[in-house]
Order: structure tokens, then C-alpha cells, then sequence
């Protein structure tokens, strides 16, 4: 499986961007997809996850109502929109992707996904 991210940039506190993951080699209908983050000097962060088995997507706090995850099974992509971005959302952000059934903790955890898209930076000004 070949991830590709996209849609990266500059904005300013306040706005919008919708981050983009290709997948080549396996469809992501049979795919949890994942989406993490990493600021400098932090670990990876945990940012949202849709599974494939139930449909059903999961949000830290810090950015629960301000990301959606969804995913265009006839593009075979997955996305990330994200609102009222705030300066400390800024970071390289990467999909990834892991089969079967992951249980919770697993969703969460990045040590558990398979298949890791290249970074895009997304920067937020103040």
C-alpha cells in the first residue's frame, strides 16, 4: 500500500484546511486510515481515524469538533478537513494506514498502522 498526502500550507489562525491521502495497492474500504501529527521536538501526535469495519471516526479532545475525517471510497482517498485551525496545530501531518480490525487502543496508537504517507506541513500563523 502507497499513501499519498497533500494539501499542506500556510494559514492563518482562524482558517481552513482540507488535507488529502491517496491510497495505490489496496482499497481503503477495507482500511483503518489514520491521521497523525508531529510538531518540532514532540513525539507523533494521535489526530483522527476513521475505521473501515463500522464507519465510525475518533478525535483527541484537542481537536474534536474542529477535524473531520471522512473518506471517498471511489477516490480511494481519505481526508481531513480542518476548521478554526489554531497556531499550536502547527506541524508535518501524515496519513497511515493499518488492516484488520484494530480494536481502540490500536486506532490511537501509531505503532499499530502499517503503511505511513509522506508528511505535509501545515503551519498556522498568528
Amino acid at each position: 500500500v502507497q499513501l499519498q498526502a497533500s494539501g499542506g500550507g500556510l494559514v492563518q489562525a482562524g482558517g481552513s484546511l482540507r488535507l488529502s491521502c491517496a491510497a495505490s495497492g489496496r482499497a481503503f474500504s477495507s482500511l483503518t486510515a489514520g491521521w497523525f501529527r508531529q510538531a518540532p521536538g514532540k513525539g507523533r501526535e494521535f489526530v483522527a481515524a476513521i475505521a473501515w469495519y463500522n464507519g465510525r471516526t475518533y478525535y483527541p479532545t484537542s481537536v474534536k469538533g474542529r477535524f473531520t475525517i471522512s473518506r471517498d471510497n471511489d477516490k480511494n482517498t481519505v481526508y481531513l478537513q480542518m476548521n478554526s485551525l489554531k497556531p499550536e496545530d502547527t506541524a508535518v501531518y501524515y496519513c497511515a494506514a493499518q488492516g484488520g480490525r484494530p480494536i481502540y487502543s490500536s486506532i490511537l496508537n501509531d505503532l499499530s498502522y502499517d503503511w505511513w504517507g509522506q508528511g505535509t506541513q501545515v503551519t498556522v500563523s498568528s
